[in-house]
């Protein structure tokens, strides 16, 4: 949405084209207030976020269209697209395209993770924040990343227990602020911990919880059962680059980024020609540093397709201060180390 706004506000004709029913991507589901600054939508929840951007649109119906309940299912060195919309199939040919279709949640591998009430917590926020539906009464949070924090947060919020929340690492990998709130309200985050199994026959009924040396290795015999209803796995994403290995844009594994994404310049553009990214299909950032990526880009495709913002350097520039402040301090130390490689060596900001 950022991406069009900027680039239909410098005379680009633009198609968005998005999977679900209406426009916002994760935003939807999250009831969380944002940090950064109030560029960035500060001290909003991000479901308001969303509405803001669907109405920044608004005015601009000339140049956007949008396309939901719309799949993309095939793109094509010659930049076509297939997309599956309902019963319709459909090929679209663009100038320029640009990849914004975020990350999927990583799993983890341990005996019976298949049962029913093992979910990701991006499902639990769905389950919760969109449709109203617990996704048990007793959870365990597997994960303490700002993710699993916030969730355990909310499921608390819901009239949930959280009866623990593992963490593999040896330090809690969240903001301070949001694990304190859980801490108050009782519940215990175990370092070094992880799961080792879970027990049920049709659904999850228990699971069995190990300590974990500093090689992250089990100790057994430090094994506890844990009587639960629900399993929250919280351990990271991954970049979406399945539709740009179809026109094998050029990838590098950097684990810093999430794992495997594509090689971009400082204007977000691939190996291929035309051919953009924006948000967390190129590394794995807050959702604020996403919106920025998505003004800068949107930018840079007007640009390209001979239609420059009236603004554009005043603009890119504010953009490129806006991501290095949202990535400067020690919580964007990773993101800063994995552009570094991504760029050999030069600064993406």
């Amino acid at each position: 949405m950022c991406c069009a706004k900027t680039a239909a506000e410098a005379g680009q004709t633009c198609l968005i084209i998005e999977r679900n029913s209406r426009l916002g991507g994760q935003l939807v589901k999250q009831t969380h207030m944002f940090f950064g600054s109030e560029k960035q939508y500060a001290k909003t929840r991000g479901i308001d976020i969303s509405n803001l951007l669907i109405n920044d649109l608004n005015g601009l119906e000339e140049k956007v269209e949008v396309m939901t309940d719309a799949t993309v299912v095939g793109l094509y060195p010659d930049k076509v697209l297939t997309v599956l919309q309902g019963e319709k199939y459909v090929k679209i040919r663009a100038k320029a395209i640009v990849v914004a279709t975020g990350a999927s949640e990583k799993v983890l591998a341990f005996e019976n993770n298949d049962l029913p009430g093992i979910y990701g917590a991006g499902a639990v926020q769905t389950l919760m924040n969109v449709y109203g539906v617990l996704p048990g009464q007793d959870v365990v949070m597997v994960g303490s990343g700002n993710i699993g924090l916030i969730v355990s947060y909310q499921l608390i919020q819901a009239g949930v227990r959280v009866k623990a929340v593992l963490e593999a690492a040896p330090t809690i990998g969240g903001y301070k602020v949001h694990a304190s709130k859980i801490k108050r309200l009782g519940v215990d985050i175990k370092t070094s911990h992880t799961i080792l199994k879970a027990i049920g026959k049709d659904h999850v009924e228990k699971i069995v919880t190990v300590r974990l040396d500093e090689a992250w290795r089990p100790i057994f015999g430090s094994e506890e059962e844990m009587t639960v209803d629900a399993v929250c796995i919280s351990v990271g994403l991954t970049p979406m680059g399945n539709l740009l290995s179809m026109i094998n844009v050029e990838t590098k594994y950097i684990s810093e980024l999430g794992g495997l994404v594509p090689i971009i310049d400082q204007n977000n553009e691939t190996s291929i020609a035309n051919v953009f990214v924006c948000g967390d299909i190129s590394g794995i950032e807050e959702a604020s540093s996403a919106i920025v990526e998505g003004y800068l880009t949107g930018l840079v495709v007007a640009d390209r397709l001979g239609n420059r913002h009236p603004l554009y350097h005043e603009l890119m520039k504010d953009y490129h201060s806006q991501l290095e402040n949202l990535r400067s301090g020690p919580f964007g130390e990773k993101i800063r180390i994995g552009l570094m490689k991504m760029m050999g060596g030069k600064d993406k900001c």
